[in-house]
């Protein structure tokens, strides 16, 4: 018998009843193992993890009877997977719609449940991602009722399918970054990170926050680290989405405060708005320059160089990149709108989509953060289509889609 012909592992199951490890042949064969100590925690609703070795994917079984697929990220594509996929973004409660309109119909209205449906569709036919974000995981793990906590969480995961938006706050470094590079020639160390990816270490800015995602033992060879830590990575977006166990929400920050001061002192100054654009400038210049100091440092930038940069260059450059300059946009709207009421959330929503706007195909959010986002779209050149009802945004996605 050729080696050809031998059988293989096919399928790696991970089994909670059982606390083992199945590994199943090509030829029907299986060989267990024990797990011990339990890879699920009390308070998990997963019961099975299957991982077969042909498909690049994770599936995981939940105790209800509900399944989750992911895509996993490949060692030698890891930024070329999306393979043409067109990029919607839906804001937090367009995934509660989406929810509602596959799991409560009755709670939306016809035109909400053939759209969601439509979305659904497309995205089991390869056609378009929904990315996941950080902030969808935030907002969804925090909510109080268990089990709507665990639909909305499904609906994420089941049609996010593990593609997700890397860290607004490590895109914009990466802007930064990349930028930087170029001056000081350095370009062996541009990132190029793709922002719609697969990657293990992309949710969440963990180096920014003095955390380290999950490393793979040292001794392993880099395509079984890197997958490894893939699996480790979907493996915990999965588990934690659904536990049973509420999030508690961290502690509230002085960012809403600041900025509503700002405002309000903005309001009172008998200037005109091109002064008021100056003085928001060095407002947003002077929030964001560790950032910057950080960035410049690992681009090798000479401090003549950055210092240059900054008194003259920094805004020119800025509005060259997608997301930050839509997030200095949407704040130069805000703050010369008189009167502005700034709410805990408005940082959120602001730094995730201005950067799901600068580099999606299309956005869907409420109104209330559409009309500035659409206002700093049009200020910077950027033809990213953003709407309010998901109905207008399948209509225009059937469009694009049907084009040759």
């Amino acid at each position: 018998m050729s080696t050809h012909d031998e059988p293989t592992v096919s399928l790696v199951t991970v089994d909670r009843e059982t606390a083992s490890i199945i590994l199943s042949r090509s030829d029907g064969k299986e060989a267990h193992f024990p797990l011990s100590p339990s890879f699920f925690a009390a308070s998990s609703t997963l019961s099975r993890l299957h991982v077969p070795l042909s498909l690049n994917v994770l599936i995981a079984s939940t105790l209800s009877g509900d399944d989750i697929l992911f895509e996993l990220p490949q060692y030698d594509a890891p930024t070329g997977q999306l393979g043409g996929r067109l990029v919607v973004y839906l804001d937090q409660n367009k995934w509660s719609e989406i929810g509602n309109a596959l799991h409560a119909p009755s709670k939306v209205s016809d035109s909400s449940r053939r759209a969601a449906e439509k979305l659904a569709q497309w995205v089991k036919e390869g056609r378009i991602i929904l990315p996941a974000s950080a902030g969808h995981h935030n907002e969804t793990t925090k909510r109080f009722d268990t089990r709507k906590r665990y639909s909305l969480g499904l609906t994420v995961l089941q049609y996010s399918r593990g593609w997700q938006m890397r860290h607004p706050l490590q895109v914009r470094r990466n802007e930064l970054h990349d930028s930087f590079c170029h001056r000081s020639g350095q370009l062996a160390k541009v990132r190029s990170a793709p922002v719609f990816t697969l990657a293990p270490d992309a949710l969440y800015s963990t180096a920014q926050r003095g955390m380290r995602h999950y490393s793979a033992p040292a001794d392993f060879e880099p395509p079984l680290a890197f997958t490894t830590e893939a699996l480790v990575t979907a493996t915990s977006s999965i588990d934690v989405m659904l536990d049973t166990e509420r999030i508690e929400p961290g502690p509230k920050t002085s960012w809403a405060e600041v900025n509503q001061r700002f405002s309000d002192w903005l309001d009172e100054q008998d200037i005109d708005s091109q002064q008021k654009r100056k003085h928001i400038d060095a407002f947003f210049l002077t929030d964001i320059q560790k950032e910057v100091a950080e960035e410049a440092h690992s681009a090798a930038l000479a401090i003549d160089d950055l210092s240059r940069w900054f008194l003259r260059e920094a805004i020119g450059d800025i509005r060259r990149f997608p997301a930050l300059g839509l997030f200095r946009e949407m704040l130069h709207n805000r703050h010369l709108n008189k009167g502005t009421r700034w709410r805990l959330n408005d940082l959120t929503d602001m730094m995730y989509l201005s950067c799901a706007a600068g580099y999606a195909d299309f956005v869907v959010c409420e109104r209330h953060m559409r009309d500035p986002l659409a206002h700093g779209l049009r200020r910077l050149g950027l033809k990213t289509p953003v709407y309010r009802h998901l109905a207008e945004a399948v209509d225009a996605i059937e469009e694009t889609l049907t084009e040759p």
